[in-house]
Formats: structure tokens, C-alpha cells, sequence
């Protein structure tokens, strides 16, 4: 209850009855004397927001909690919230972690702006300093994503180009695949590597390889120059999404470009190649996509290594998540980019027989590289061995494939037959049940 009164000096004083207020509200109230409250003015006579008042006798008001009161916001963390809430959390409110360097372009007016997602320069967690669990309804992509941010270890791709060379990767153990272009070059149009294939070519055969198992595949593809101007590219970068694609790297060579490890490349201006780098980066961050980008340069040939460092820090920069310095000229060259460009995740292409000196996978873990793809790891040895069969039978008239052991049942098992048959079977069919392949 409220009374007011006139005071001795002709003002008007307000006496306030408070009653005990429930403990959430009392950490949002601070309860002090007046300081206009002489020393002996008895403890119950308390200022509430500048109105002089006293209190009706009451047990003792509970303490207010020592605890730093925190304003409720929409996109606070509960404490008990766990790893995976917290991201999940994040992710739909559009609160995501951003590195140091772009906390500090943010306060150059002359820097690139922080992207909304991509690099971040530490191993990220939790508010409560816990990483979430890699767990198995993760999306390719988002399985890929955890690893580069989350971990330290190495992702070893082996290069695959149509559907039989993916599977057998798959089947001997690896989760990360790389669509290399100038397998996909070869084995579709059956052209050498020099900007041939078409963006719709590149998006087709990678839609495939994703989804013969759209759930365990995590594929990195080649995305060449992009295609074009931003507009192509933010088209084929949407491609890439809706065909279940984990990462891909997009580069700096002129849209008439060739194989990394050929002479006479050239680049395209700095200017032109942040320009596909951050609509790239746009169209990622519009489709709310976990796909990786990789921001990849090839004018080590041309400019030399330090213009690839200065494009590689500003693609970074600009939001991509990894980097790719294509043709290192030594091995020394190789390690002094991880350790320039630390601790942002950097990609390391392998390609035998190439302009780049070999790099074994334990050396270039030693480096600190977090991806190594070996393009030609598929291309190279089925060349040999299709030639060698083919030589043999010219010269022959046989194969050489008798006596190996490889024959129908062995191929079509590593296409997915078990697994076929099964899903006919589960469903009711009976189509395949007694399927009979005659090897040999």
C-alpha cells in the first residue's frame, strides 16, 4: 500500500509498504539508502528508484543472488544446454563464432567485412568450452565442417573422377573423396584438362558420386574458375548444394585455364578473384549451406609465391574456410605457407609425376596441412592397367583378367548389388531373391 503526506518543508513524501519480492525479481532490483538518508535513519527506511519510503515490519528480505545479473535475450545460451544444442542453437539464430582477423577488419573501415560463416582461427567449442559430438545425423557437409573446425588431424582424399572409381575408394576405407577436373574431364568427354568441361558437366557428375551414398560420401569437388561473372558462380555454387556436396574449390586461373601442373598458366587480377571468392561466399551464406569453401590460386607460376600469400589472406578474409596454393616449387615453399597462414586449414594437392615436388601424407601432417587430395591417385593406375589389358589383348588376343579372380560378382558387389538386393527385399520384392552372376 501507498500513503502520501506533506513533509515538514511543505513536499510531498510517498510511504511504501514493500513486501518480500520473489528472488528473480530481486536481482533485478538494487535496494540502497538514500544518500540523502542521515546515519541513524533506522535500516528499513530504503530508496526504490529515487522514492523515498519505509518498509511495514516483514521477515528478513532474502538476499539478492552475488551472481552478475545477465538481461535476458532471445539468443542466450541456457547453461545446461549441451554441445550440440548450442550449434544447432546458433546456427538457426545465425550466432556464429568469427575469428580475430575479421574482428579486426571489422574495425578498419578499409578491411573486408566479416563473413557470417567461414574461417574460424581456433579450434571452436561450446560456450561452455565443449566440442560438440561428431554424430552421425550430420550431413556430409557438416561432417566435414566439424573436422576442420574441431579437430587437427589430416583428411587424406583419394581422387575419383565417375562412380567405379568412388566406390572402390569407398571400399577400402576412405569417407573423403576428391572429384578431381581432369579426371572428370577425361572420363566424360574424354578432353584434356583445359576448361572444357561445363559447369552443368562438373555439377552432373558430382551430384553422382555424392549420392551413390548420400549419407557417408563427404565429396570435395573441383569447381575450376567458377564458370564466369558472380552470378554464374552463385548459380553453381547453389548446384553444388542441392547435389550433396561437402566442399569445393574455386581459383584464380583466367576462364581459358588448364591443369595446375601445366606450363603457361595464367591468373586472373586480384580484384576479380575476390570478386568470385566472395560470391561464392554470399550465395554459401544466403543458402545457409555447411559446404565448405576453398579458395584456391595458381599464380605461383605466374606472379610468384607472395602474391599467392597476399591473395590467399584476403580470400581469407573474405570468409573461405580453407586454402589451396597450387604448384609449391619445394617442399620448403610448402611448409613456410602453413606456417604464414596459421592456423587457417590449408589443402595440399598431390599430383605425381606433376610440377610440385612429392610430399609423402606423413610429411605433410609434420607440415601442419589439414587436407591432401591425390588427383590422379585413381586416373593414373586405370590408365596403366587399361592400356596394359588392352596392349594384350591387341597383341594376344586375350585380356589377362583370367585367373585373376575378377569378374561380374566382384565389380557389382563394390557397385552397391548386396545392397540392392536388399532394399528389393525389405520392400517386399522378389525380383532379385535367387539372383544368380556368373563370374569368370
Amino acid at each position: 500500500m501507498a500513503q502520501v503526506k506533506t513533509t515538514e518543508d511543505g513536499g510531498l513524501a510517498v510511504d511504501v509498504a514493500v513486501k518480500p519480492l520473489p528472488s528473480k525479481e530481486m536481482q533485478r532490483l538494487s535496494f540502497v539508502k538514500s544518500p540523502e538518508t542521515p546515519p541513524d535513519t533506522p535500516a528499513d527506511d530504503v530508496n526504490i528508484s529515487g522514492i523515498q519510503g519505509k518498509t511495514e515490519p516483514q521477515d528478513t528480505l532474502p538476499e539478492p543472488s552475488v551472481q552478475p545479473v545477465h538481461e535476458a535475450k532471445d539468443n542466450a545460451f541456457p547453461a545446461s544446454t549441451d554441445g550440440a544444442e548450442v550449434q544447432s542453437k546458433a546456427k538457426r539464430q545465425n550466432i556464429l563464432p568469427i575469428s580475430t582477423t575479421q574482428l579486426e577488419a571489422k574495425s578498419d573501415p578499409q578491411s573486408p567485412p566479416a563473413a557470417t560463416e567461414g574461417y574460424q582461427d581456433t579450434v571452436q567449442t561450446s560456450p561452455m568450452n565443449v566440442v560438440p559430438p561428431l554424430v552421425d545425423s550430420l550431413s556430409p557437409a557438416a561432417r566435414l565442417k566439424h573436422k576442420l573446425r574441431y579437430s587437427r588431424d589430416l583428411i587424406v582424399c583419394p581422387g575419383v573422377y565417375d562412380g567405379l572409381s568412388a566406390r572402390i575408394a569407398q571400399s577400402v576405407g576412405f569417407e573423403t573423396l576428391y572429384m578431381t577436373g581432369a579426371g572428370s574431364t577425361a572420363s566424360m568427354l574424354g578432353m584434356a584438362d583445359l576448361g572444357i568441361a561445363s559447369s552443368s558437366d562438373m555439377v552432373r557428375n558430382a551430384d553422382m558420386i555424392a549420392n551413390l551414398d548420400p549419407h557417408n560420401i563427404e565429396l570435395i569437388a573441383d569447381m575450376d574458375t567458377g564458370y564466369g561473372g558472380p552470378v554464374t558462380i552463385t548459380q553453381t555454387v547453389n548446384h553444388y548444394i542441392r547435389a550433396n556436396v561437402a566442399a569445393f574449390h574455386i581459383e584464380d586461373q583466367v576462364l581459358t585455364k588448364r591443369c595446375g601442373h601445366l606450363s603457361g598458366k595464367k591468373v586472373v587480377t586480384y580484384d576479380v578473384f575476390l570478386s568470385r571468392i566472395r560470391a561464392a561466399r554470399a550465395a554459401i551464406d544466403t543458402a545457409q549451406a555447411d559446404i565448405q569453401l576453398i579458395a584456391r590460386t595458381d599464380a605461383n607460376q605466374q606472379l610468384g609465391y607472395d602474391e599467392c600469400i597476399t591473395r590467399l589472406k584476403a580470400a581469407r578474409n573474405w570468409g573461405a574456410d580453407v586454402g589451396l596454393l597450387e604448384g609449391f616449387k619445394s617442399k620448403e615453399e610448402a611448409a613456410r605457407a602453413v606456417k604464414e597462414l596459421a592456423p587457417w586449414p590449408l589443402l595440399l594437392n598431390i599430383v605425381e609425376n606433376g610440377h610440385s615436388p612429392l610430399i609423402t601424407v606423413d610429411e605433410a601432417r609434420e607440415m601442419g596441412f589439414r587436407i591432401m587430395i591425390f588427383s590422379f591417385a585413381g586416373l593414373a593406375p586405370a590408365y596403366m592397367a587399361m592400356k596394359a589389358a588392352y596392349g594384350k589383348l591387341k597383341d594376344e588376343g586375350i585380356t589377362g583378367i583370367q585367373g585373376t579372380g575378377v569378374g561380374p560378382t566382384v565389380l557389382f558387389d563394390v557397385c552397391g548389388l548386396q545392397e540392392a538386393v536388399q532394399v528389393d527385399e525389405k520392400a517386399g520384392g522378389e525380383d532379385y531373391k535367387s539372383i544368380v552372376t556368373v563370374s569368370g
